[in-house]
């Protein structure tokens, strides 16, 4: 719930138990997001929020909600015509917001295919963007497993394609490129548009394998990954102060067996720690 009025929010405080989330409306990855486990926390924060010189950090611009522990997925998608042409199932190694706050290597890895996870989230997946009316383009949406009754639980959805080199791991295990298919489908778009000639669906994987990313800021300029040569790393990430390998195979225990080695030996060899962003004009963006 936004945080404008203040007889809601102590509605809100007194029916939902803590801990909650206090989120910006906009914003990336968990750039000012806040975990408050006291009503005395929430208060003192909208205070502190309420007294920002820039209107757009004030705490109207932000949301409360309840904090749900369990695993974190995405379903990445194409849309055409408000339908779901594409779409690619991951699970986090640990959810973004403790990567952000607590530090260590980001991990992502595909969803066992036809297994019941990946059988509900295509299906919430659907009925979300068709409810939302999503004409044309690519979304990313994120939900939580709940630990506590195992149900989905709907956390965010974008109309843009994933950060953290998502797409780069949806193409090793698809060999398709949301990027490139969401710009066939705006020509397609626009050559429909002038001569009346409907463009061909190209949204047909080529391969229905499995991929993961181990990811992290890295302590050196330049990380070297030459040690890490197995046959499985199809993509190694090249971009200042980040470390970063994506695998494919077509056995998810290997993907899997290879990010975990992966992650524990980031610790050691690159992983670096910030303290997370209290906005986005701070500094750019991990993700």
């Amino acid at each position: 719930m936004p945080l404008i009025n203040a007889d809601e929010v102590r509605d809100f405080l007194t029916r939902v138990p803590p801990p909650w989330i206090i989120k910006p409306r906009s914003d990336v990855s968990a750039i000012g997001i806040r975990k408050v486990n006291a009503t005395d926390e929430v208060w003192n924060l909208v205070n502190e929020m309420n007294e920002r010189e820039n209107l757009r950090e004030r705490a109207s611009y932000y949301l409360l909600a309840q904090f749900v522990a369990g695993e974190v997925f995405h379903v990445d998608s194409l849309v055409a015509n408000n339908r779901v042409v594409f779409a690619g199932v991951n699970r986090y190694g640990r959810p973004p917001l403790e990567v952000a706050h607590g530090g260590g290597a980001y991990v992502s890895r595909t969803v066992a295919h036809r297994s019941d996870n990946e059988k509900e989230l295509l299906k919430i997946n659907r009925a979300l963007v068709k409810a939302l009316k999503r004409e044309r383009g690519a979304a990313h949406a994120e939900f939580i497993k709940s630990d506590a009754d195992g149900r989905f639980y709907f956390l965010e959805i974008a109309a843009r394609v994933g950060g953290a080199y998502i797409a780069d791991v949806l193409e090793a295990a698809s060999g398709l490129n949301l990027w490139r298919e969401w710009a066939k489908m705006e020509v397609a778009d626009a050559r429909q548009n002038t001569d009346g000639k409907e463009g061909a669906n190209t949204t047909k994987p080529e391969r229905n394998e499995y991929a993961g990313i181990v990811l992290s800021l890295s302590k050196q300029e330049c990380p070297d990954t030459s040690s890490y040569d197995d046959a499985e790393i199809v993509y190694r990430v090249k971009k200042l102060h980040h470390a970063g390998l994506i695998v494919r195979s077509k056995k998810l225990e290997r993907v899997e067996e290879l990010l975990t080695q992966y992650a524990k030996r980031f610790v050691d060899d690159f992983v670096a720690v910030v303290p997370p962003l209290e906005k986005l004009s701070d500094a750019h963006a991990f993700w």
